[in-house]
């Protein structure tokens, strides 16, 4: 890989445009597939036993699952089956596999209207925030549900 194209993969997604042409860029792709998403994966920072991916931009279907999409990313990346990924959303938060892309998508995206998920092979707590969807059951208060 020419030192051009790795040092472009190094750099964060969101150092190398500004703003108004990162929100330009999505207005475009939207008006264009506007049944996709605009999802930007990267690499964790401090991770480094993780291959690097061949791009960064993914337009994705909104009923797509976060867990099919964890699928895509491990058959892209060819991980072997011992080998864990996770995704952070905005580098911090971990979601459910089982939530839609569109879900996931209308709570986290970024002022730029993507949403930006890293990879990594280990989650540290030191950066790890996990999401937890509003509860409307109230079953945490009940006396009767130990855990």
């Amino acid at each position: 890989m020419p030192p051009y194209e790795k040092s472009m993969e190094i750099t964060p997604f969101k150092q190398r445009k500004c703003l108004a042409t990162r929100k330009d860029e999505v207005c475009t792709i939207r008006s264009k597939f506007p049944n996709k998403l605009p999802v930007i994966v990267e690499r964790y920072p401090r991770e480094k036993k993780l291959p690097l991916l061949d791009k960064t931009k993914f337009l994705v279907p909104h009923e797509l699952t976060l867990g099919q999409f964890l699928s895509l990313l491990r058959s892209k990346i060819e991980l072997e089956a011992s080998q864990a990924l996770y995704l952070l959303i905005s580098g911090k938060k971990m979601s459910c596999l089982s939530a839609s892309m569109g879900e996931v998508y209308s709570q986290f995206r970024d002022p730029d209207d993507h949403v930006l998920l890293l990879n990594e092979d280990s989650p540290c707590a030191s950066h790890l925030k996990p999401h937890r969807p509003p509860t409307t059951l109230g079953l945490e208060d009940s006396p009767d549900l130990i855990f």
